[in-house]
């Protein structure tokens, strides 16, 4: 009988004389591994542990192999450390009891490794093969993970989710342990800083990062700054998401490009803003954009009580404002590493300049943790990432807690802040935006018993001149900013449309 060929399965002759394949099991596969190239790299750093500075920034012992490999590789690390030479003479004591080293042949197998040392000047291109190949035997795990998954029966197990999440660690792979870290020339971190001074020169408002359309706090923020993560706080109807929703507007209608030689957008004014919204839909947040900007109040939209004069005006804001760059997402209970994901995602398809989270305390974290502290901890440190990650500036929004109701003086304090230690820890801006009105109103006198009308008219007559001197008045209170001054900012606030603007002009757009 012929020898059949390769990958062709052989064949019998059954009683019947019928030719059948035979049941052979499918050809098995090594993962990819180059246990040459580790023993290279071990012999190299024996030979001269200065080679061992060449692949620390980025390979680990679980990147090799060969397990036993992996245990040589961070006893060396370990010595090399404490100042201490790592060869096979000092590295005997650790592997003495070691069974996995004996079977391999103990200090003589040490021994082998320092002689496969080919030169210690490829230290690095094996630390790279070595992680190269790691990576490889991640990305089959990976795939298999992905196919498991996938065959699950689990309905609750959605595919976007897994898509999500799958993503998340293939982006994971790409960028733990990456070659290009590391230090730079302060001569490039000069140019860097000098390139964004002359950025800021180019613009007309001066300043450096995204501007937020509000003069005064352009000027003492000197914009959003990218790689920043700012917080903006408050308690409810404060108005913290219409000023989130002010300086979205105001970023994209002043979004502005070039394209370089290579095709490539270069932002030079404005941004492509993403937001998130885990409190109100992608609908609430579009009308009251739309009642920002064309003064008609959101509830007239809703009740269907518009004049045709309106609804006129409404359609042709509308028609304007679709064109500008800001998207939505509306998803509820929001972790930071879908958030990621969808980030990356939309700078790669659109661009991206600033992110905005409505708002930080309805976001989950990826895991479970002991307490809402914890959890709070995960997603500020996950948000600052994030914003260092994408060189975006990423604005989130916060709750106070109940404490400014208790004093007599509500301006919010970092002290107020929900698990105010990590969210101050963490970013690098922090204000506070503050009504008196708000507090004038609920607070509106009524005559006590033993009170003369006059005496409480003249007490009436206070709060009313009061409460009309500060209704259109807010303020925006900077507690805490890395890279500049703190201070205060007053701000005009319509609250019938929910909109923002400095204080000595009701400016309007134009469309």
């Amino acid at each position: 009988m012929a020898t059949p060929l390769p990958d062709t399965p052989s064949l019998v002759t059954s009683e019947n004389n019928l030719a059948t394949p035979s049941q052979t099991l499918p050809a098995f596969r090594s993962p990819p591994h180059n246990f040459e190239a580790e023993k290279a790299l071990l012999g190299a750093i024996f030979a001269n542990n200065n080679a061992f500075d060449r692949v620390s920034d980025f390979l680990r012992p679980r990147h090799f192999a060969d397990p036993v490999h992996g245990r040589i590789y961070e006893a060396t690390s370990k010595l090399i450390e404490r100042g201490q030479i790592a060869d096979p003479i000092t590295l005997n004591n650790f592997f003495e009891q070691d069974g996995s080293l004996s079977d391999m042949g103990g200090t003589q197998y040490l021994a082998e490794l320092a002689a496969s040392m080919v030169n210690v000047i490829n230290a690095g291109e094996y630390g790279r093969t070595i992680y190269d190949l790691h990576l490889k035997r991640m990305l089959i795990d990976l795939g298999e993970t992905v196919v498991n998954r996938a065959f699950s029966p689990d309905v609750d197990d959605l595919a976007m989710r897994q898509i999500e999440e799958a993503e998340q660690t293939l982006y994971d792979l790409a960028t733990t342990g990456e070659f290009e870290g590391g230090f730079q020339t302060f001569k490039s971190s000069i140019i860097t800083a000098i390139e964004m001074a002359e950025a800021a020169h180019r613009r007309d408002g001066k300043i450096a990062g995204v501007a937020t359309g509000l003069r005064d706090i352009d000027t003492i923020m000197g914009g959003l700054h990218p790689s920043d993560l700012l917080i903006l706080a408050g308690r409810p109807s404060m108005g913290k998401t219409a000023l989130a929703t002010n300086i979205a507007f105001n970023a994209a209608y002043d979004y502005k490009y070039e394209v370089n030689e290579a095709g490539d957008k270069k932002t030079t004014d404005g941004a492509v803003v993403g937001f998130f919204s885990l409190e109100m839909s992608s609908e609430q947040l579009a009308a009251r954009i739309l009642s920002e900007q064309t003064e008609i109040a959101s509830d007239k939209m809703r009740r269907g009580s518009l004049s045709n004069d309106e609804f006129d005006r409404l359609v042709v804001a509308s028609q304007q404002l679709h064109r500008l760059p800001i998207f939505i997402d509306d998803t509820p209970a929001m972790s930071v590493s879908m958030l990621r994901t969808r980030a990356r995602r939309l700078r790669r398809e659109q661009g991206l300049g600033l992110i905005i989270v409505d708002y930080l305390q309805l976001m989950e974290s990826s895991g479970r943790k002991e307490n809402r502290v914890q959890e709070i901890a995960e997603i500020t440190r996950g948000l600052k990432t994030l914003a260092k990650e994408l060189n975006v500036p990423v604005l989130a929004l916060s709750q106070l807690s109940r404490a400014v109701e208790q004093r007599e003086d509500k301006r919010p304090q970092l002290s107020d802040l929900r698990e105010s230690g990590t969210i101050e820890q963490d970013a690098d801006v922090v204000s506070f935006i503050f009504r008196e009105s708000y507090y004038l109103e609920r607070a509106e006198p009524m005559q006590r018993q033993d009170e003369s009308p006059d005496k409480f008219a003249e007490r009436f007559d206070r709060w009313e001149t009061r409460l009309n001197e500060v209704r259109h008045h807010s303020e925006v209170i900077i507690a805490k900013q890395r890279h500049g001054p703190t201070g205060s900012v007053k701000l005009f606030f319509d609250g019938m449309f929910t909109r923002f603007g400095d204080l000595d002009t009701q400016h309007t757009d134009e469309f």
